[in-house]
């Protein structure tokens, strides 16, 4: 009877130390913002929008702390010091950091299978921590964890979110649905009727749990229309969503000048080392144009062969394994003396790489927006940019009735584009270089300050 008692009781006793301590840190909430960003090395655009974040809100609201929640070894110093370094960004003053122990949890790598459900659960119990130590007044999630918003709610906070990309969307089930296979729809379920009837069962209800939780935010910013869309019709909450494009250094790569050296011809391509980036296509691509420009039909219509700069950030080990099979490849297809590898390089050390380059190389399906692209555009190279999402539908785009770059999706497509921005004359690669460069100007930092301001303004007033 003892024993009975003490089970029915341990559900009970676990309730009421969750709820006491969740009233705790509610009468001990933080005159603050806390912005959830467990990977603040990531190196990627979505550290940027985060430091841009942290800079509005210091700007916007001086009187407001601002705090990262992070699972990195990292000191307030250290961060403000990568943000200026990284990203060019200055903070009014170094951010206080909460570290975060319990990771591991929203590691891919914690989870073989049902990874997407894994790491939302995850991402809640990694919230407990964070807010437990430090509960906020604000809580600003710039990594794209849904499942925490109602915990966060829970906490007494305002949730404010920017979404670089739907965890879930119609596309990835359409994916699945057609048995197509690519780097989150393993083949053998793309192979199988059955596997992907229950993968679809499997992403129906990920999809419903998803659109519960999204609409917790009291504020939902996207980042593209592409995202914004898909949002919409999952969240549901179109009154507090809000198209802000993310920050892209238009200003200082607007500097450098449009003419530029071209011994050799120098194409770029800037992306984290991650499978979804399909550096393989660029370099099949790459390879297939030197084959042609070196044919006897097409032979004399370039002085020099071009190079191909890999430009990009390792996160952890398997980043780097990518890489080097990446350079393997390279040897492979006999290019090792016209393909070159930069990985983790300085922010000035990218603007010089980049202030070289005639075009600029990207090629991952679906991209939510595409920094990079928006980049490539501003320091003056042309983009040859996959035709979906964010660069077919916001960046690369016609600029007052003018060409701004190319949209290609297969690797003939890829390579003609190539051989088209190398064949073409000076002044019609000035021409598109220079309306690209304007175009950029739609997403640069001014913009992100401004629109990112006029988002949170309705919500911080009297904080």
């Amino acid at each position: 009877m003892a024993i009975a008692i003490a089970i029915l009781s341990l559900p009970f006793a676990t309730f009421l130390f969750l709820s006491l301590t969740v009233i705790s840190s509610r009468r001990n909430r933080k005159k603050s913002v806390g912005f959830f960003h467990p990977y603040t090395n990531d190196g990627g655009g979505g550290e940027r929008v985060l430091w841009c974040a942290v800079r509005a809100v210091q700007q916007e609201n001086p009187g407001l702390e601002c705090a990262v929640f992070s699972g990195d070894d990292a000191s307030p110093e250290s961060l403000s010091i990568r943000a200026r370094d990284r990203f060019g960004v200055e903070l009014l003053r170094a951010p206080k950091v909460i570290r975060l122990f319990k990771r591991k949890w929203i590691d891919e790598k914690t989870y073989p299978r049902f990874t997407m459900i894994g790491q939302s659960l995850g991402s809640v119990y990694l919230t407990w921590e964070a807010l437990c130590k430090y509960n906020p007044e604000f809580y600003f999630d710039t990594s794209g964890y849904a499942f925490t918003y109602p915990l966060a709610r829970l906490f007494g906070c305002k949730v404010i979110c920017y979404t670089h990309y739907p965890t879930i969307s119609s596309d990835m089930i359409a994916r699945v649905t057609g048995h197509s296979s690519m780097y989150n729809n393993d083949p053998l379920i793309a192979k199988s009727v059955w596997l992907s009837r229950c993968k679809v069962v499997y992403y129906s209800i990920f999809s419903w749990l998803y659109g519960l939780v999204g609409s917790c935010a009291h504020l939902a910013m996207v980042n593209s229309s592409w995202t914004g869309s898909h949002i919409e019709k999952l969240w549901k909450i179109p009154s507090r969503t809000r198209r802000v494009y993310p920050p892209c250094d238009t200003s200082s790569l607007q500097m450098l000048p449009l003419e530029r050296p071209a011994d050799p011809p120098i194409f770029i391509s800037v992306a984290q080392f991650r499978p979804e980036k399909a550096h393989g296509l660029q370099l099949e691509a790459f390879a297939l144009a030197l084959e042609r420009l070196s044919s006897e039909s097409e032979s004399g219509i370039i002085k020099k062969t071009p190079k191909l700069q890999f430009v990009g950030s390792c996160r952890n080990k398997d980043d780097e394994n990518r890489l080097q099979k990446l350079k393997e490849r390279s040897t492979e297809l006999h290019l090792d003396d016209f393909v070159e590898f930069h990985s983790n390089v300085l922010y000035r050390d990218l603007v010089k790489l980049l202030g070289g380059a005639i075009a600029g190389l990207h090629s991952m399906v679906d991209e939510h927006f595409g920094i990079s692209v928006v980049e490539y555009m501003a320091a003056g190279a042309i983009p040859i940019a996959h035709n979906s999402a964010g660069p077919r539908m916001d960046i690369v785009l016609e600029e007052d009735g003018q060409q701004t770059g190319f949209l290609a999706n297969t690797v003939e497509e890829y390579a003609h584009a190539i051989i088209k921005v190398l064949t073409m004359s000076d002044t019609a690669r000035l021409r598109i270089a220079s309306s690209a460069r304007n175009r950029a100007q739609r997403f640069s930092e001014q913009r992100f300050d401004r629109d990112i301001k006029d988002a949170i303004r309705p919500l911080f007033v009297g904080a």
